[in-house]
């Protein structure tokens, strides 16, 4: 009870946080930067926005959701696109309003896949496999984003540019190294044992090469059958959501080029990793707010875009998913009970 407790007043604190830091995010921006900013400039530029604007940012939006049932169906074969809609609107919900959501939302994915008929072995195949897949992606992201700086020429001075690309390269190689130590049985030996000498370097009583074994062992078929495909959807669904936060830029009027967009893009995305708040919320805004003023973008447009991108990545997908998860409750109810009310013939007929 203690720890129940514990956990629903945590998740109100952060709740509160993420709420406090949108609100007074105009002031927030103002003291990093020194730019002013108020909530009625920013509702100017929302005031701005045209109703075709608006369509587009939703047609990218529900795009970006489609694209990544790509990677649920393909990480649990017979898992339905539509199903899979379900699934990761319902999950987001779930994650968008708790602290550490990912425990709550896997519990949420057992109970519904379960719901469909799904055993519990390829249900734990399909979370470790789309998280391996989004952690990677994640890891991916920040050194693409330099390199877009790089290759912009958006960097102080050449010692920093030589420092970004052995951070780039560093971290494309190390992902890398773990996707062919995932596709690739040497590859991964030879992985399992540096890490066991790391673990020994640091004299850490855990054997990595065993735990790595037992993932590739759970997650080897998906893997080796349905990495391109798993892939792809990763690269729509990412891209497509960097194609919402140009659209929110150039609605705004705070698009800054090509690269620029990527990087803020990949800082956003890096942001919703902070687990003080649910999924980021608010530190993703002001982070992105910073940077668009660092590219040289007025205060409240910039403002008004991370808001804007937070509202299509973040807010939106709470009382979406929460229609997603009601349905479901309500088919299933609608299903159980004409179960119930089905007579015992009809049912032996229908057996196998």
């Amino acid at each position: 009870m203690k720890k129940k407790w514990l956990q629903i007043t945590l998740s109100a604190l952060s709740l509160a946080l993420a709420v406090a830091l949108v609100v007074y995010l105009p002031q927030i921006v103002q003291s990093l930067t020194g730019k002013p900013v108020s909530w009625q400039q920013i509702g100017q530029v929302f005031g701005g926005l045209g109703a075709g604007m608006i369509a587009l940012m939703a047609v990218v939006w529900l795009l970006s959701l489609l694209a990544y049932t790509f990677v649920l169906t393909g990480s649990l074969p017979g898992l339905t696109h539509l199903q899979a809609l379900t699934l990761n609107a319902a999950g987001s919900a779930v994650s968008n309003l708790l602290p550490f959501g990912g425990a709550a939302g896997v519990a949420l994915t057992f109970g519904m896949t379960r719901g469909w008929g799904f055993a519990n072995r390829p249900i734990v195949v399909m979370t470790l496999v789309s998280g391996i897949w989004n952690t990677l992606f994640r890891f991916i992201l920040p050194a693409v984003g330099i390199v877009a700086l790089l290759m912009a020429g958006e960097v102080p001075n050449p010692d920093v540019a030589r420092a970004g690309w052995v951070g780039a390269g560093s971290i494309l190689a190390l992902c890398a190294v773990v996707a062919a130590a995932l596709y690739w049985d040497r590859a991964a030996v030879l992985l399992g044992r540096a890490l066991d000498f790391l673990a020994r370097l640091v004299r850490l009583k855990v054997h990595a090469s065993e735990a790595l074994h037992r993932l590739r062992k759970d997650t080897a078929e998906i893997l080796r059958t349905r990495w391109l495909g798993l892939s792809l959807g990763m690269v729509f669904f990412l891209g497509f959501q960097w194609a919402i936060m140009v659209i929110c830029m150039k609605a705004a009027g705070a698009y800054p080029g090509l690269a620029q967009s990527i990087a803020v893009f990949a800082l956003s995305r890096v942001l919703t990793s902070a687990l003080v708040t649910p999924s980021g919320a608010g530190i993703m805004e002001t982070g992105v707010a910073a940077l668009l003023l660092a590219f040289g973008v007025d205060a409240p447009q910039a403002t008004a875009t991370a808001l804007l991108f937070g509202f299509w990545t973040y807010t939106i997908e709470i009382p979406f998913g929460g229609l997603a998860l009601g349905a479901w409750a309500l088919l299933r109810r609608r299903n159980g009970r004409s179960a119930a009310a089905e007579p015992p013939s009809a049912i032996s007929k229908a057996s196998p």
